[in-house]
């Protein structure tokens, strides 16, 4: 479990004690309680077993894989998967490879719902680029953590420089939010619009051999 969990958590099973005892009953305590038990599931942390092949991309959240498409970025073409987690889904956040954070950029916005394509570049998000090694050389990567309706705070963990090993956790949306994965225009997409994947074990594509340096 995410230590915030514990935070929220135990922080309202406090106050559900403290209500116990003060009105001698539970029904001022239910609402905490509730509350409690749902702050401990939505932090969840699940192990996840992470690909271990060679040019995989893994997927960087939990959710819905709401678009699949090709996109003109300036450094030339490149693919875009959007994925979309829901206030039922694990909101950790991991690395789709292995490899170096080359770029860490937040950027404060609005809070547009999730599912608005307007949220990719209006929202606050945080932009992270990955420059693969290991079994990962030769790829980049980058992925945009995207605040939605209802998240406002997004995590991320490391700094520009670091080392990431994929599926390593990185960070965190609090609540309802969006990822997107801007993958290299030969990348061979292994999911599609309509399915639901899982962080750090879904593999959203791969790099055909001749492609990697």
């Amino acid at each position: 479990m995410v230590r915030d969990g514990y935070m929220y958590g135990l922080s309202l099973l406090a106050v559900a004690a403290a209500l116990r005892w003060a009105t001698g009953g539970w029904v001022w305590a239910l609402a905490p309680l509730v509350l409690a038990a749902f702050f401990l599931w939505f932090f969840r942390d699940p192990r996840r077993i992470v690909p271990t092949g060679e040019g995989m991309i893994v997927s960087p959240g939990d959710g819905l894989v709401t678009e699949a498409a090709s996109i003109a970025t300036p450094a030339g073409p490149h693919q875009r998967i959007s994925i979309f987690l829901s206030v039922f889904d694990v909101h950790v956040n991991r690395a789709p490879i292995g490899g170096v954070l080359s770029r860490v950029i937040y950027q404060k916005g609005k809070y547009l719902n999730a599912l608005n394509p307007a949220s990719a570049e209006r929202n606050e998000q945080n932009t992270v680029t990955v420059c693969g090694a290991g079994k990962d050389q030769g790829i980049e990567v980058t992925f945009k953590q995207i605040a939605g309706l209802l998240a406002r705070r997004i995590v991320f963990n490391l700094s520009e420089g670091q080392t990431v090993e994929r599926g390593q956790r990185v960070g965190l949306i609090k609540f309802g939010s969006r990822v997107d994965v801007v993958l290299p225009a030969e990348a061979v997409l292994r999911v599609k619009v309509g399915e639901r994947v899982k962080g750090g074990s879904s593999v959203l594509a791969a790099m055909p051999r001749g492609d990697r340096a």
